[in-house]
């Protein structure tokens, strides 16, 4: 599978899963968030169907951001059947994002 670009309209269903999901709140001015992606794309792989990995333009979804309450990115939240069990905020190198995703398997 690839890394989900996800909007209002799927991000349920994306979330609900019974492995972990990471999703990255980014936008495309964010130098930060663009240093992430190709970081997300190499976790995505090494975790394989251990989890999802997905992102979230706060663009074009502004709604699901102050839901989430995202101020700063990239914040990253670990979803877990629904539910957020993790967060962290700014670009991590990609051991300590598997580590974290791992964390909730």
């Amino acid at each position: 599978m690839a890394v989900l670009h996800t909007n209002a309209a799927s991000f349920d269903k994306v979330i609900n899963q019974d492995v972990p999901v990471l999703v990255d709140f980014w936008a495309p001015w964010c130098g930060p968030c663009k240093m992430l992606g190709p970081v997300l794309e190499e976790v995505e792989k090494e975790l394989g169907t251990g989890a999802v990995v997905a992102k979230v333009n706060v663009d074009e979804e502004q709604d699901l951001a102050v839901k989430f309450g995202v101020s700063s990115i990239p914040t990253m939240v670990v979803f877990k059947k629904g539910e957020q069990v993790d967060r962290t905020v700014g670009f991590m190198a990609k051991d300590k994002i598997v580590s974290l995703v791992k964390s909730h398997q």
